[in-house]
C-alpha cells in the first residue's frame, strides 16, 4: 500500500510550474509523467512526477547546449 498520497492534476501541475492544460496535454501525447485514472480523475505520485523530471533534465546549463562559463 502507498504512503504518499497521490497529487491532484493542479497540484502536479503547480509542483512542475506549468499550466493545467499543458499537463493535460503532455498526458494526451504520453510526454509527460505516469499518471492514474482514479474515477474519473487523475492522479500522481509524487516519487514518478520526480523521476520523470530527472529523466528530462539537461546537462546543460545554457540553451545553446555550450557550457556555463
Amino acid at each position: 500500500m502507498r504512503k504518499d498520497p497521490l497529487w491532484t492534476h493542479p497540484q502536479t501541475a503547480e509542483f512542475l510550474d506549468i499550466s493545467q492544460s499543458t499537463l493535460h496535454q503532455m498526458n494526451y501525447k504520453g510526454t509527460g509523467p505516469r499518471s492514474f485514472r482514479v474515477g474519473k480523475y487523475r492522479r500522481y505520485a509524487a516519487e514518478d512526477v520526480i523521476a520523470w523530471l530527472n529523466a528530462h533534465a539537461s546537462d546543460s546549463t545554457t540553451a545553446s547546449g555550450g557550457t556555463a562559463a
